[in-house]
């Protein structure tokens, strides 16, 4: 057993732990690389799996040379099938104890991987999100923040939870529950599938806060309102499936 430590307390790492961090990644040229850099200093045993999601701005040519690194491996769609295919393939490849979601543009920050993870190893949940609104955390847009309140309070409602985030990237999980997902969105509808079903077994979704530096528009981000209607959509879906 190895031990990390934190601002707050030692996390203990069990003997023979990996975590498997899914890195899925569209035209992220400019920070690709530094963000692989900062998953690598964080001081647990893992893998970190990349999916290329068909790239245009050169991030395939960048991701190739990081590939060399032990710790990594590579991944490329020969079409764009957007983030939740990007996930999906990245899920099917993970061989880790848990499971960690991470994007490539640099608004999560890796050093928060051992407050996401102690809730897990301790035995206090299977499941874990960071929430970008119990942290510190750069101001996001007015409307993006509405917005995200608004489809997290639609959660809440419809799976009687009380989350805070349930947009964020950063959701943890353990290998039973990767395992039980069967992931069949492809686009922005990932994140209310994953919540969605977790929540329908019946597991409750343990937050930690993280800190977010979010991104505007001209700096790339690229989900839009018009994405909440898809978000929106899958939510009811898989509420009143059977």
């Amino acid at each position: 057993m190895s031990v990390v430590a934190s601002a707050h307390k030692q996390l203990e790492i069990p003997e023979g732990f990996l975590l498997s961090v899914v890195v899925p990644v569209y035209n992220e040229r400019a920070t690709v690389a530094e963000l692989l850099r900062q998953v690598r200093e964080v001081p647990i045993p893992k893998e970190i799996i990349v999916v290329d999601d068909a790239t245009t701005d050169g991030t395939w040519e960048v991701l190739t040379e990081e590939a060399a690194q032990s710790d990594t491996r590579l991944f490329r769609h020969r079409r764009n099938l957007g983030k939740g295919g990007a996930v999906r393939t990245g899920l099917a490849q993970a061989r880790g104890d848990v499971v960690l979601i991470q994007d490539a543009d640099l608004e999560y920050d890796p050093r928060d991987y051992t407050a996401l993870l102690r809730p897990i190893l301790e035995g206090r949940a299977s499941a874990v999100y960071g929430s970008r609104f119990l942290g510190e955390h750069k101001a996001m847009l007015f409307w993006h923040t509405v917005g995200n309140k608004f489809l997290t309070l639609v959660t809440n409602v419809l799976y009687d939870s009380t989350l805070t985030d349930m947009e964020t990237c950063y959701k943890v999980f353990t290998r039973q529950i990767a395992d039980g997902l069967d992931i069949r969105q492809y686009r922005w509808g990932i994140d209310p599938e994953i919540t969605a079903k977790i929540l329908r077994q019946g597991i409750r979704i343990y937050e930690v806060p993280i800190a977010y530096s979010g991104r505007e528009a001209w700096e790339g981000k690229k989900i839009s309102w018009k994405d909440g209607f898809v978000v929106l959509g899958t939510l009811l879906r898989y509420r009143f499936a059977r």
